[in-house]
């Protein structure tokens, strides 16, 4: 008698083993943090600007330093604020998404010629200068105006404006808030909407000059746009630099030329 199975046809196949179902492709949102992210790192900017200005204070009394101009003990303040705080938000990427700092704000090489870049922060300022005439933006003075007005702090006030300032503020609006808002809201409006909270940064400094604040904006969103087209706060920061430098060479020639 036949041990086949009464009611199996002879040579039928074997019946296919069961497969195992295929791992699911999980692909990590680009960027990697949240809105929830983004409130904490306000509360740490504002937080660590507050610890630097106490501690540069508290270092200044304890030792007796005397300042030569009130401006090195604020840009030194502010110096230490933003270490503070860019310091807080590496913890944050390595501790909660192990990831690294200078790359995750898009801190890499570009595409293109550093003079290229540099050629646009200058275009930028003639193009904001250009609309600043059309609005008829009045002059007001500011604090960095008023830093310039002492003659020791010239000095630091150029350093900072040409190397920490732009790079701190490119790595929060173009290299933090940008990257969140355009995931949102799409590459043009993510430009501009985070533009709009950096030139309203400088809204009280300029006297709360609505104009001010536009034109800021402008630059900034000219900023914002070379970072989305290169990928790199990088260039956008030498943009900025640049952009920055055009400025202070604006106000040192029509100072002299008043005095002429």
């Amino acid at each position: 008698m036949s041990d086949e199975h009464p009611f199996e046809p002879l040579g039928s196949p074997p019946a296919p083993a069961e497969q195992e179902p295929s791992p699911q492709i999980v692909l990590e949102r680009d960027p990697f943090w949240g809105y929830a992210d983004a409130v904490v790192f306000c509360i740490l900017i504002i937080g660590s600007l507050i610890a630097g200005f106490t501690l540069v204070g508290a270092f200044a009394w304890l030792l007796h330093l005397s300042f030569s101009a009130r401006v090195t003990e604020l840009l030194a303040a502010q110096a230490l604020g933003y270490i503070l705080a860019f310091a807080a938000l590496a913890l944050l990427f390595r501790v909660q998404y192990h990831r690294p700092f200078w790359r995750s704000l898009g801190w890499k090489s570009f595409p293109l010629n550093p003079a290229v870049v540099m050629g646009c922060g200058v275009a930028t300022a003639i193009g904001v200068a250009l609309v600043s005439v059309l609005l008829k933006t009045p002059t007001t003075s500011n604090r960095i105006t008023e830093m310039l007005q002492d003659p020791k702090a010239v000095v630091a006030v150029a350093a900072f404006g040409l190397t920490l300032g732009p790079l701190a503020e490119e790595l929060i609006f173009r290299g933090f808030l940008q990257p969140l808002l355009a995931r949102s809201l799409g590459a043009v409006s993510g430009i501009f909407a985070a533009a709009i909270p950096f030139g309203l940064l400088h809204f009280q400094e300029y006297g709360n000059s609505w104009r001010h604040a536009l034109l800021i904006s402008l630059a900034g969103a000219a900023f914002g746009w070379m970072r989305h087209v290169t990928g790199s706060t990088r260039a956008s920061t030498l943009m900025h630099a640049s952009y920055n430098a055009l400025e202070f060479i604006a106000y040192f020639a029509q100072k002299d030329s008043l005095h002429t």
